[in-house]
């Protein structure tokens, strides 16, 4: 019978804590950083931190990039430029869609190439692309008491 170690288990699994402070304000622990989040002024918030659905295209350009560098690096390409926008079109209260645009500074002979990498490293795009099954539940506070 095959044993699960300690260490297999933490690296299947990551996650991340929010904390409600009121209003539409949290903070987000993940790893060592703690993030601000709240919602704009416009719609109630106090503006201390982007909002969550810049949260989302933050992750998508943000693995996109480091996921085209990695393919770079892999490739022995030394890049000159790479910024990544990921721009979501609502649907609702929902993205419908998500449009990742790379600029890279390598040979545009390697353009399509690295992308193709990329997709294929990247998991939060992979993520998105597979259909990912969401579970919500709610739990009883830790000390027992609601407050």
């Amino acid at each position: 019978m095959a044993t699960t170690r300690t260490e297999d288990l933490v690296a299947a699994t990551r996650s991340v804590e929010s904390v409600w402070h009121g209003g539409y304000h949290c903070t987000v622990e993940a790893g060592p950083f703690t993030i601000q989040v709240d919602e704009p002024e416009e719609v109630g918030g106090a503006n201390l931190g982007p909002q969550p659905t810049d949260l989302f295209l933050a992750s998508v350009a943000s693995c996109f990039t480091l996921a085209i560098s990695y393919a770079a690096r892999k490739r022995s390409l030394d890049l000159t430029e790479l910024t990544v926008r990921a721009t979501g079109r609502y649907d609702g209260l929902q993205f419908g869609a998500v449009h990742v645009e790379a600029r890279i500074g390598a040979p545009e002979a390697e353009l399509e190439r690295l992308v193709a990498a990329a997709e294929r490293v990247c998991y939060v795009t992979n993520t998105l692309r597979s259909g990912v099954r969401l579970t919500t539940r709610a739990v009883v506070p830790k000390d027992g008491e609601i407050q």
